[in-house]
């Protein structure tokens, strides 16, 4: 599994126009899923981004969690991030799960953020989706589980 994390001060999806769901300060997740992923790599990348201390202390340092300070966490599939563009011009999906897997593999990454009381939303599964975010610091990083 792969997960894009960005430290927002608000992020959102519509969907054909709507709103469909937004955030405060915290984190926007993408996640995509390969076809080798099993539920222990959604365990593993969850407990690794709710613990990862990227939200600022009192002295403007990288020292607290999304746990610390009770951020709200918006979580997105996207598949694109399993594509491969070391050939060609045109990125190869072949590492992405079939969309059953991936299906049952984001919902079930979802729910390990939902057992830690804080605010989670999300995108929809497979929709054409258009996001917004305010990226804070700018603050990115990629995970690989």
């Amino acid at each position: 599994m792969k997960a894009l994390v960005q430290r927002v001060k608000n992020a959102s999806v519509h969907i054909d126009g709507e709103l469909y769901s937004s955030i405060n300060y915290g984190l926007l997740i993408f996640v995509g899923v390969e076809k080798n992923d099993e539920t222990f790599n959604a365990d593993k990348l969850a407990e690794k981004i709710i613990n990862l201390r990227i939200f600022e202390d009192e002295n403007a340092k990288m020292n607290l969690s999304a746990l610390d300070v009770k951020a709200e966490i918006l979580i997105v599939s996207q598949f694109t991030l399993c594509g491969s563009c070391k050939k060609g011009t045109r990125p190869s999906f072949d590492n992405s799960a079939p969309p059953e897997k991936a299906l049952h593999l984001y919902e079930y990454f979802v729910n390990c953020f939902k057992n830690k009381n804080l605010v989670i939303k999300t995108g929809k599964f497979r929709a054409m989706m258009d996001v917004s975010l305010v990226n804070n610091g700018p603050v990115t990083f990629l995970i690989e589980k």
